[in-house]
């Protein structure tokens, strides 16, 4: 599920880069003056066809109104290049902080975009001629592009999170007043708020029967016996564990730190006051979780963290107990009517194991909810107690679980007000001011050279 965007009104703010094919700059206008200089920073340069290109993103992003005269343009390429010059100076900052972004960092997001943006085309010639006609050339040459624009996007962010850290910026103090003109300046781009709920919820999920929890735990004691008589533990995990995500790798469960998995997993990796943990090549006993019933073996160690494998036997459920389950749900969801305390229910029935969260009280927006989620609090007020059936997860995709969800907030879709953005545009602001603060330091220290025609320096912020 997909939370509230608060990021429409950072976008009003900021106008973070957003490469998409739909935003690259288009040359059939004319031609582009590449050899244009616009200004120096340092050792770089930025060009007129590179200002262009962020001006021509921003307007389509609706980070920067349409320009309806040449003094609007001129503003605009003001703006846009006080923010480019502001990023280039935060960027060369990154040699003297050794921040360094890898391709392995930024590649996934790239491939993702790329993928989104292909599924926009019916052929790979099509494709190809958008390509060339929003001047990005190539698919090889877009994903230079892309590769290029999310390497400066991820070193911006990992630079201003450790001048942060390490309290080189700090936010300015802001008044009421500006919090106030900067919504107003910032509400054209906001769009509609769209309708949220936020709730708590107990999730339950369905149980094995004593039966079938005992031949599982049989099943996996048959199996320790046969890795202690030799048996090879990679080749009967692939054999016979349930794990759905290691299975066919052996059982490997890679790296784990203390707190990553259910106690019980931990006792036998890391140890316990009453327990020492395994040693590279020892194999643990059966012992039982949530999921099943499991057996470790850890590969290595290193400082706070352990390398192990497992097998995996889920117990078998039947429709007896789904139902044992939706039974459950129905009896938690009286008590909670009838004034039971929301924690301790949660404490004692929500599916922990499964990483179930209980609170969810930042706004969601209700067409990003499962369908599930929307249809059971379609028409519900806050307060109301509802229950329903979700898909499952985990080791069991199969079995579903079961809500108890009782509604915080119900807000309607509409235009947003102040008084609820008001803590949001405050921080946005006051971290703006203290970065502008220290950019405004290092523009001291750097040379700086400005030559675009009309320019005098001053900011006409959104």
């Amino acid at each position: 599920m997909r939370k509230l965007a608060t990021a429409s009104f950072a976008l009003a703010l900021t106008a973070p880069l957003a490469p998409a094919l739909a935003q690259a700059p288009s040359q059939a206008g004319g031609a582009v003056q590449l050899e244009s200089i616009v200004a120096v920073v340092g050792d770089a340069v930025i060009t007129r066809y590179e200002l262009q290109e962020q001006v021509l993103s921003k307007i389509q992003q609706r980070a920067v109104p349409e320009p309806k005269t040449s003094a609007d343009t001129l503003g605009i390429e003001v703006d846009v290049l006080n923010d480019m010059i502001e990023e280039e100076l935060l960027l060369q900052k990154a040699k003297d902080l050794k921040i360094e972004v890898t391709d392995a960092d930024i590649t996934p997001n790239v491939d993702r975009q790329i993928k989104q943006t292909r599924a926009n085309f019916s052929s790979e010639t099509e494709y190809r001629t958008a390509l060339g006609r929003a001047g990005l050339g190539t698919p090889e040459d877009y994903r230079k592009y892309l590769m290029d624009q999310f390497r400066r996007q991820y070193l911006h962010e990992r630079i201003l999170r450790k001048l942060q850290e390490d309290g080189k910026i700090i936010p300015v103090n802001v008044t009421d007043a500006q919090i106030a003109m900067e919504f107003e300046k910032a509400k054209p781009f906001l769009g509609a708020k769209p309708a949220t709920v936020t709730w708590r919820q107990i999730v339950i999920a369905p149980q094995a029967g004593a039966e079938a929890r005992e031949a599982a735990r049989v099943k996996a004691e048959s199996l320790l016996a046969e890795i202690r008589a030799g048996g090879d533990f990679e080749r009967i995990a692939k054999r016979e564990s349930m794990d759905l995500q290691t299975k066919d790798v052996g059982g490997d469960i890679g790296w784990m730190r203390r707190g990553d998995n259910v106690p019980e997993f931990d006792r036998w990796l890391f140890g316990s006051p009453f327990q020492s943990g395994l040693q590279p090549g020892q194999v643990s006993n059966v012992f039982g979780t949530a999921y099943g019933y499991h057996i470790v073996r850890v590969d290595r160690i290193q400082v706070g963290e352990v390398k192990a494998r497992q097998i995996l036997i889920v117990p078998k459920m039947d429709s007896s107990d789904i139902a044992r389950a939706r039974s459950l749900a129905d009896s938690v969801a009286t008590m909670l009517k009838n004034g039971a305390p929301f924690d301790t229910l949660a404490r004692k029935y929500n599916d922990y194991a499964g990483k179930e969260e209980t609170s969810l009280l930042n706004p969601w927006v209700r067409d990003s909810l499962p369908l599930s989620y929307q249809n059971a609090f379609a028409s519900k007020q806050a307060g109301d107690i509802v229950t329903f059936q979700i898909a499952g997860s985990g080791q069991r995709p199969d079995i579903p679980k079961f809500v108890v969800a009782q509604l915080a907030s119900v807000n309607e879709a509409g235009e947003y007000t102040l008084p609820e953005m008001k803590a949001l545009v405050r921080a946005q602001l006051a971290d703006r001011g203290g970065v502008r603060r220290y950019i405004n330091q290092l523009r001291g220290q750097t040379y700086v050279s400005v030559r675009l025609p009309g320019y005098d320096g001053a900011r006409r912020d959104r």
